[in-house]
């Protein structure tokens, strides 16, 4: 079908202002269009999505574009289904903890607003500022603070999702003790956007904590055996840290101004509470190991910076840039950072890399020329085998993309995840070719 009769069928039904044909359609980072389409409501998208699937159209689903860089083998679609005028909260419920907000809007903006309230969503995605609400939970996207948090999963209690045929459908619901039937939220948060796309979310609140701060413990030598010890030490004691989080050198170095390997312990309570667990980790770090405390202000100046050191739409371009997301098992986490030091002395790349040594996610971003990347990725997908563990392309031009499967090998219930793509999108319109195995 030619783009330009589809353009004129969709002014029929939507603004001539919600319409967009892309000239320059390829992004680095692909997963482009060659018309974008601004909804303004959810019937906007539903209207979009019956359109595109009755006439056999590929659709790139996009918020703000932060995780335009995950995933995708295909450059240009014919439409891109753009969130990023689809934003606001729907409704609040301060009584309740509730929140229920527009898929588009962005992730910091929600938090800003509930903070009137002296509440928050506990959850810490990457690049707050840019990353929307939708695509956050289409990656599932989480940072170090997970260990206390858990993931986007845990916050979601209820989705309203339009299917490729236009259908309206909603899991869940808006209230927390919601236990009907199968927790079909689940099965959206994660897929990439290939199974349908989300309009709505209900997330479950918490107060903001009345004081929070930051340990760093620094070991000079870098002793594997050293950090482990320290390590289990914390997660065996009566000690609530909302993160135990180990930096490379060169992330350490970035952050801290300290260029060695360093655990950073996160602390949210009453003040008393964490000034007492703060003792508590001066008393049991090992005497060969340097100990440093971040106050609350300090504390969040860190985690800002923290989470916007990943590659944004203004750093695209700049230099070759790739970000891996890696799980093992937690204190394996050690191993995989300190792997570190041999692919930058064998490949020349820069690595900054750290990982939560309670829950076993890391992240790695690795800069230099293509093939020393690709080398590199390949080496540390070679190095996780004995552990167990995997590597998965959380950001990579779409050039680099061709060289390395994003999503590493067919997992080995890969057929089950086909069935319920072909179910739900039997014309393969939504986001093609983005998520595990080429779905």
């Amino acid at each position: 079908m030619n783009s330009a009769i589809w353009v004129n069928e969709l002014t029929d039904v939507l603004s001539k202002e919600q319409i967009y044909n892309e000239e320059n359609d390829h992004h680095i980072l692909g997963n482009s269009g060659l018309t974008i389409v601004y909804p303004y409501s959810e019937e906007d998208i539903s209207t979009v999505l019956k359109f595109a699937n009755k006439n056999s159209l590929s659709v790139s689903i996009m918020g703000n574009g932060s995780k335009r860089g995950f995933g995708g083998l295909q450059e240009v679609h014919d439409l891109l289904l753009s969130l990023g005028k689809y934003k606001g909260v729907i409704e609040h419920t301060v009584g309740d903890m509730t929140v229920t907000v527009k898929a588009g809007t962005p992730f910091q903006e929600l938090q800003d607003y509930l903070a009137k309230t002296n509440q928050k969503i506990s959850l810490d995605p990457f690049l707050p500022a840019e990353a929307t609400v939708g695509g956050i939970l289409a990656a599932n996207d989480s940072g170090p603070k997970r260990l206390k948090y858990g993931s986007a999963r845990d916050s979601v209690i209820g989705i309203r999702t339009v299917y490729p045929d236009g259908t309206v459908i909603r899991s869940g619901g808006k209230v927390v003790k919601n236990v009907a039937g199968y927790d079909m939220n689940k099965l959206f948060i994660g897929s990439m956007g290939t199974l349908g796309v989300m309009t709505e979310v209900t997330f479950k609140l918490r107060p903001l904590p009345k004081y929070e701060s930051l340990v760093f413990v620094t070991f000079p030598d870098g002793n594997e055996a050293n950090l482990k010890d320290f390590s289990t030490r914390v997660l065996d004691s009566v000690l609530e840290p909302v993160c135990i989080e180990l930096l490379s050198p060169s992330l350490a170095e970035k952050l801290l101004d300290v260029k060695k390997y360093t655990i950073v312990i996160a602390f949210e309570d009453v003040e008393s509470s964490v000034h007492y667990q703060e003792e508590m980790v001066k008393s049991i770090r090992p005497s060969n190991a340097e100990m440093g405390i971040l106050n609350q202000s300090e504390a969040q100046h860190f985690w800002k910076e923290f989470y916007s050191f990943y590659p944004d739409k203004s750093s695209v371009g700049r230099e070759l840039t790739a970000v891996l997301k890696i799980g093992v098992v937690n204190l394996d986490v050690i191993k995989v950072i300190k792997e570190t030091e041999s692919l930058q002395d064998l490949y020349g790349v820069t690595i900054e890399a750290h990982g939560g040594l309670g829950h076993g996610v890391c992240h790695m971003t690795l800069k230099g020329g293509q093939e020393d990347i690709i080398s590199s990725i390949q080496h540390i997908r070679k190095s996780l085998d004995p552990l167990g563990g995997y590597a998965v392309g959380k950001h990579l031009p779409y050039l680099l993309r061709m060289e390395v499967n994003t999503w590493g090998e067919k997992p080995a219930y890969f057929s089950l995840l086909e069935g319920i793509k072909s179910k739900i999108d039997p014309n393969k319109i939504l986001n093609p070719k983005r998520f595990v195995g080429g779905i």
